[in-house]
């Protein structure tokens, strides 16, 4: 299975699914995935640190195992669930997060619903599905299965509790050259279209935590992470770097679309930043 279609217009219909059918995934799809998730190559995020990502066939929750996979009640129904295996680090976080989300939009383009999981599942339950090594550690998870169409109210009920449909305007979330210069499309140039792919991705929380810079000569896009004070401190991981990581997924995949040449690279700019919350990730170098 590859992103053959067009990725962009796939980041824009993607949403998350929470109520599923109860159709089964076909074997199609099930080989596609599979082979998909077998290619090394896929689990390789851009400077090199790889991923795994377990797939867990279940029925009415529980797996071939027996045990019983939570969600508190959030997830309708899965036919099979994405389990993401990383260690707990900062880069490790963000790689894996890009591998992830290459896999979602990969399975929305078949029309398999997938929702992007940090916080509201029972880790232990899937920690005793999948074998754990030491420094394992799971980021994330997604449930799979065909949307069910006709029950789509609590999706739409728990989107708007969310505020999933509301995305931060560009002037709140880029700049050009400096901080107090907001960015507008008409001065992105060629990337204004990858970017706004940025602004459209999923976050957690939909707190949108991604702020990017556009230098001067345009020639590099500088990716920061505004922290939320104390958000997911509990859970014993950042879960807004996973945040990044869809970014640059999302940012690439256009690029790659409307052949803007470019590779990913750790520098940072020497440039006041605008508070203390704000951290630099990474920068996409135009070629």
């Amino acid at each position: 299975m590859s992103l053959a279609q067009s990725a962009i217009e796939t980041m824009k219909k993607r949403q998350s699914v929470r109520t599923y059918a109860a159709e089964g995934i076909k074997d199609s799809h099930l080989m596609q995935i599979m082979d998909y998730l077998r290619n090394e190559e896929n689990l390789v995020g851009p400077f090199g640190n790889k991923g795994r990502i377990e797939f867990i066939q279940v029925t009415n929750n529980v797996s071939d195992k027996g045990i019983k996979l939570g969600t508190y009640g959030f997830i309708k129904n899965p036919q099979a669930y994405l389990v993401g295996v990383t260690t707990n680090s900062k880069f490790s976080l963000v790689e894996f997060a890009y591998i992830f989300q290459k896999v979602v939009i990969m399975l929305t383009e078949q029309n398999i619903g997938t929702c992007w999981m940090g916080g509201t599942f029972n880790r232990n339950s899937f920690e005793q599905e999948i074998q754990l090594t030491e420094g394992d550690f799971i980021p994330c998870i997604t449930p799979i299965g065909y949307p069910n169409q006709k029950q789509r109210v609590f999706d739409k009920a728990l989107r708007y509790v969310v505020k999933a449909d509301n995305k931060k305007p560009w002037e709140k979330l880029f700049s050009d050259s400096e901080f107090n210069v907001p960015l507008t499309k008409e001065n992105a140039g060629s990337l204004g279209l990858p970017i706004e792919m940025v602004r459209l991705g999923p976050s957690a929380s939909n707190k949108q935590p991604w702020r990017l810079l556009l230098s001067s000569d345009r020639k590099l896009c500088h990716f920061f992470i505004e922290h939320t004070p104390n958000y997911s401190s509990s859970l014993g991981y950042d879960m807004q770097l996973l945040d990044m990581g869809i970014a640059m997924c999302q940012f690439e995949l256009a690029c790659k679309e409307l052949d803007i040449e470019g590779s990913w690279i750790v520098e940072e700019p020497n440039i006041p930043l605008p508070n203390e919350q704000t951290e630099y990730i990474v920068s996409w170098n135009m070629m």
